[in-house]
């Protein structure tokens, strides 16, 4: 018997929301990253981008754990002198909740071509409004 290879053409690719409400940002993000890669489904293929989509909806309620509000820090340089930009966690959390969980998704994904396809298929949202309605997503809970 040989090893299965994914094709690119032969994927088929599904829809999840997750609701983040409550739940810790780091047990949030590994979950959507697993999807994301495709780790999820037997006929995962490590260099074929063969994951499913991903919707993460309330990124504005999730927790963290500890004093992570006061302690962690997002960083951020525009590439002039003195171009360095520093916010909490709780500054994230409050004015840019969906760019606070896009970071902790996008880190867990390959650093590369192959990473970046499939960051595309992931939408976050700050409340639990989102446009994805009409492709029927399944709820996926995260433990």
């Amino acid at each position: 018997m040989s090893t299965f290879l994914q094709k690119k053409e032969n994927i088929d690719r599904k829809w999840y929301v997750i609701d983040a409400t409550g739940i810790s940002l780091g047990r949030v993000a590994t979950k959507a990253a697993h999807v994301l890669r495709g780790k999820h489904k037997p006929t995962y293929t490590p260099y074929v981008d063969c994951g499913d989509y991903v919707i993460v909806i309330n990124a504005n309620k999730v927790k963290l754990t500890g004093n992570k509000l006061e302690d962690k820090k997002y960083y951020n340089h525009s590439g002039y002198p003195g171009g360095l930009r520093e916010r909490s966690a709780k500054e994230m959390i409050q004015n840019y909740p969906e760019e606070m969980m896009e970071r902790a998704i996008k880190g867990m994904l390959p650093h590369g071509r192959l990473g970046r396809a499939m960051g595309k298929k992931l939408f976050v949202y700050r409340d639990e409004n989102h446009k994805h309605v009409a492709q029927k997503p399944v709820e996926l809970k995260v433990d």
